[in-house]
Parts: C-alpha cells; structure tokens; sequence
C-alpha cells in the first residue's frame, strides 16, 4: 500500500498572494496569526501578504520570534502568543523555518497535551489537525508548504530531530514567485540545491514508486533547467524554481528522503549551517556512496539534468555523470565544495551519532554504519 497527502487547495504563479483573503473568509476564519521572519518583515515582504488582508479588512497579528533553525522555545512562545492573540487560523510568511514554526504551532494549539514540543519527534502521535494554516513560502526550496514535516531544533541537545505528521499538513499553500523575488543569490543558490536535495533523495529513497517517480523526475528536470537562472535573477528561473521545488515537496513528503538530510540537519544543530548549503555540500558525495544501491536510477537523474547520450553509457559511467552533473550546478551557484572551516574533527563522532539517529536515515537506499557516516563527513574536511 502506498499513501499520498497534498494540499486540499494549492495556488501558483505571480500574484497569487492576492487569493489569501478569500481562502480565510471562504472558510469562515476571522482573525489570522501571521509567523513571519524579522528580515522578512524588515524588507517588505511580510507586508504582501499582510496588505491584502489589511484591504479585505481581516485582522491579524504578527509573530516574528523566529530563527533560521526554529527552536523549541521559538514554538512554545509562538504557542503562547497565538492563545493570547485570539487568532483562528494561521498564515505563515516566509521560508522553511516560519513554515515550519507555524505547524508546530497549529500543532500545539490544537493537541496540547505536546506543549513540550520533543514529544512530537518521528512520526507524531497526534488526533486532531492542525490550527487552519495558510503557507505563503518565499523561498524556493524547502517545501515546507507541501510536507507532512517540519524539524524543530533542541538547543539544549544540540540536535534537529524531524516530525512526521499528517496533521500538520498546511490547507492551502500560496507558491507565489513575486514574493520569492528579493531572495538574495546565496539564498536563492542554497535553497534551490535544498529543492534538488529533496528530488534526488525522494527518487532513490526505499519508499520511492511510480507516483512519486514522476514527481522527483519532473522536480529533477525543473530544478537543474532553473537553478542558475533563478541565481541570475533572471524571472524565468524563479518561476521555474517556485514549481520545481514545490512538485519535489509532493513527493519526497509522502516517501521520506536520506542520510543527506540526517547529516545535513546534524550540522545545522551543531553550527547553525544554513540547510540548503549542508545539502548541497554532502550531496554529490552521498550520491557517490549510494550509487551501488540504485539500480538505473541515476541514468534517469543524469538524463533530467541534461547529460546527453546516457542511453550509450555504462552504469559506471551514468552514475558518474548524474554525481558530477549535480557537483557541476552546485559550483556554477556559487556553493562550497567541502566541510572545511565549517566541521572540527572532535565533533565527527557527535555528528555521526546524530545522523544515525536522524528520522530521514532510514529512507536511505543503502544501510549505512556510523563508521560509513564518519567517512563520509571526514572525506569532506580534508
């Protein structure tokens, strides 16, 4: 048996944030709780989403407690100001991080015997769905507007641990790409290697089948089609990638992903590495490392990226095509190649522990060891 949960309503294009005030009020909401990030507010983009309700004359209130990694405490203060705020709903502005907030906040309010927010970790035992959330994403890459999942940082631990959940899943999800468009390039490259992350992870995942095939292939085709572009500036790429991303989270979100993510999200607990760039810099390594484990996938992930003639390769050779083609967009925006100056030595067999522990490990085509863990991060600083 194989499951797929999406949005009930999904909008895309430019300026399909002017459908928020008719999704609140079409379903008999009042008053909105928007999470939106500090830059966010700062630069004006918060203010796209809050102008329309402001026009439509739907109050709201504005939570902006939040950080790059979202923390235990961000949530529960977040949970706090959302009873306080007499809100009926939530809108989330911004990237994974406030997305992901606002779920655990929609989360909380609605089972709050998980006020501790640890005990939501893996797949959440929880009976009621989330506070109606609306996902306005402004960057393209996580998802998070499209996923069953959302990963909260324990500081005290110094550890992300990932929550599964199919109640959290946004109602309505607004892909708009105007409002991706004042990401800076660093952002733009770092997320949109997250998005091919979430592609490649999701198509060689042990849970991977034909429905979700065509998702991360389509994704694959998208994203490599759009990356450099969108890091350009150019409009096209960034609607390209706005799609590409979001098509990639209705996969990967219904079949989990691999120990990209678990060693990724190891270094984001221990130092705060922006997550697309932990992504990226593991990506062709671990891909290096699974390859034995795919079978012909990685002619199909070459073949999406553009490599001509994979039809005449040998495996051997496909495989190394579909390692280097994605090592060669990560380079073309700008990405670091190694953990140098990001991993100390000391720390490998704390992050190899974290990694072995992580959700998204078990998804992972090949079995790893922590001893294979170690390797791989220790290959990467020297």
């Amino acid at each position: 048996m194989a499951r797929i949960i999406l949005n009930e309503t999904s909008y895309h294009g430019a300026g399909s944030v002017k459908e928020l005030a008719g999704e609140i009020k079409g379903r008999g909401l009042t008053k909105a709780f928007v999470c939106s990030d500090p830059d966010l507010l700062k630069f004006g983009v918060t203010k796209k989403a809050t102008d329309v309700l402001d026009e439509a004359g739907i109050p709201y209130e504005i939570f902006s407690e939040i950080k790059a990694n979202p923390t235990i405490g961000n949530v529960q203060a977040g949970v706090a100001a959302y009873r306080a705020s007499g809100a009926d709903c939530l809108v989330a502005v911004g990237g994974g991080s406030s997305i992901d907030t606002a779920k655990a906040i929609g989360i909380i309010a609605a089972n709050p015997e998980f006020a501790d927010v640890r005990s939501l970790e893996g797949v959440a035992p929880t009976k009621r769905p989330c506070v109606p959330l609306i996902a306005i994403p402004t960057t393209a890459g996580t998802a998070a507007e499209v996923t069953i999942n959302y990963v909260i940082t324990d500081e005290e631990k110094k550890r992300k641990f990932v929550c599964v959940d199919v109640h959290d899943i946004p109602v309505v999800a607004i892909v708009d790409s105007d409002l991706m468009s004042t990401m800076p390039k660093g952002l733009t490259a770092a997320t949109g290697m997250d998005a091919l992350t979430h592609a490649i992870e999701g198509y060689i995942t042990k849970a991977a089948w034909e429905m979700t095939d065509m998702f991360h292939l389509k994704a694959i085709e998208i994203i490599s089609g759009s990356l450099r572009a969108a890091v350009r500036g150019e409009r096209k790429g960034r609607e390209g990638m706005a799609l590409g991303q979001y098509i990639a989270g209705m996969g990967f979100s219904n079949v989990g992903l691999g120990i990209v993510h678990s060693m990724a999200h190891a270094l984001g607990a221990v130092y705060d590495t922006p997550h697309g760039v932990a992504n990226a810099i593991l990506l062709p390594s671990v891909m290096a490392y699974n390859a034995e484990a795919t079978g012909e996938k990685y002619r199909d992930i070459a073949k999406a990226m553009g490599v001509q003639g994979t039809e005449k390769m040998t495996q051997e050779e496909y495989r190394a095509a579909a390692v280097e083609a994605v090592a060669a967009l990560s380079r073309d925006v700008g990405i670091p190649q190694d953990l140098k100056g990001i991993v100390r030595e000391e720390d490998i067999p704390f992050l190899a522990e974290s990694a072995m522990a992580d959700a998204c490990r078990p998804g992972n085509p090949k079995e790893p060891t922590y001893e294979d863990i170690v390797a791989l991060y220790r290959a990467l600083i020297r």
